[in-house]
């Protein structure tokens, strides 16, 4: 399967150029949340993006527009750029994870249920759901074809694309519009802060050893994908390729990973097999990699047991660090990065560390460095023990 378009928006910016030059020069992205209030939280920053102007299609208006919720908006954007880059519309399968939708549509619905208004509270029930959102957003984009809402926790964004991979592998489709989004809701961060999972300092560290926590992000990442044959038959520029796909649940606990990892070894087990790779052929690993004590430990140690002996040549990162955790949006931006990797020939960096955790074995990526990208992983670990791992390579094999 291969990548014809690819799309992103993050707090970085909108579009590929300016996410490409940010996490090239290793940047990060976070400043004070002033969409709600956060004054009763611990903390107080988020990777909140800048919400770009409506894009000029035939078929929104302004009102459409602004009948979006945020985290859609910025997955039309996102979307838009990438069948624009693939030069490709109309009947196609469409595959869209996201963890909270459009919540902040829910959030005022009942803040104005309990202010005891009204006004507009029907339209707020129907924009609410998801289906309703994203149905307008293909229409927006002159898109038909059926719908696939995945909503698997932060797993939901690579699940998408797991998705699209088997419908063309298994000759269900030709092309898929497939990606992520979640923008910030006050619920969500509130939850996340109840959970003490936020980093009180509002800048992450995976893989330090005195991390303390992941920051939320926002953000969208599409790609259009579509089987060789019909990308070479009508001349479409390949931008890389869709290789392998794992997908495991552990099984194990609500919020916590399992301590070994054992469901992420089984993703990413799985999915180089089926991409035909040995470990010590993935040139660059983009970890899920939260920050959190846990997660970072789990994930090692699933590396650890996946590479053995090559694991010290394993070159890995998470630009978590540099945007946040952008929930159901994370897999799927994520896999732009890689993307970005493969066609710029570098990694990104794991930034923000001050002392490596003596479980990193690897070779933890701490500033972007300029390297030989052939094939990528990049793993994404959700709530509930939802795992997915992706492989993606360069060049098309023979």
């Amino acid at each position: 399967m291969v990548i014809t378009g690819a799309g992103i928006h993050t707090s970085m910016g909108a579009g590929w150029s300016a996410n490409a030059a940010g996490f090239r020069a290793g940047r990060t992205a976070f400043r004070a949340v002033d969409l709600f209030d956060v004054s009763r939280q611990r903390v107080g920053t988020a990777g909140q993006a800048e919400m770009p102007d409506r894009p000029m299609l035939p078929g929104l208006t302004r009102r459409d527009w602004e009948r979006f919720d945020r985290g859609t908006r910025m997955a039309l954007v996102a979307a838009e750029e990438a069948l624009s880059q693939a030069g490709v519309r109309g009947e196609m399968p469409v595959c869209i994870g996201t963890s909270a939708g459009a919540m902040p549509i829910g959030e005022e619905y009942f803040k104005q249920a309990l202010a005891g208004r009204s006004r507009g509270q029907l339209a707020r029930v129907e924009t609410y759901q998801v289906q309703r959102q994203l149905t307008r957003m293909m229409a927006a984009l002159e898109l038909g074809g059926p719908l696939r809402i995945i909503s698997n926790a932060c797993a939901s964004g690579a699940n998408a694309i797991g998705q699209a991979f088997h419908l063309i592998r298994e000759g269900r489709a030709e092309r898929v519009l497939a990606g992520g989004y979640d923008g910030l809701a006050q619920m969500v961060f509130a939850g996340f802060d109840a959970l003490q999972a936020l980093s009180v300092s509002g800048i992450p560290r995976p893989f330090d050893a005195a991390r303390d926590g992941l920051a939320i992000g926002e953000g969208a990442g599409f790609f259009l994908v579509e089987s060789l044959d019909s990308a070479k038959a009508r001349g479409a520029e390949i931008l890389g390729t869709v290789m392998g796909y794992g997908a495991a649940t552990d099984i194990h606990h609500l919020t916590q990973p399992h301590p070994m990892g054992d469901a992420a070894l089984v993703t990413m087990t799985a999915a180089t097999r089926m991409a035909g790779l040995e470990p010590g052929q993935i040139d660059y690993i983009n970890s899920h990699g939260t920050g959190t004590p846990l997660n970072d430990v789990a994930e090692a140690g699933a590396v650890a047991r996946w590479a053995e002996d090559a694991v010290a040549g394993v070159k890995l990162s998470s630009t978590k660090s540099s945007i946040g955790h952008l929930l159901g949006g994370a897999g799927a931006v994520e896999a732009v990065i890689c993307l970005m990797a493969l066609q710029g020939q570098w990694l990104p960096g794991n930034l923000n560390v001050r002392e490596v955790d003596p479980v990193v074995n690897f070779d933890l990526v701490r500033e972007p460095r300029e390297a030989v990208v052939r094939h990528v992983l990049t793993n994404s670990f959700g709530f509930g023990g939802a795992n997915a791992t992706l492989v993606m390579g360069r060049e098309v094999e023979a």
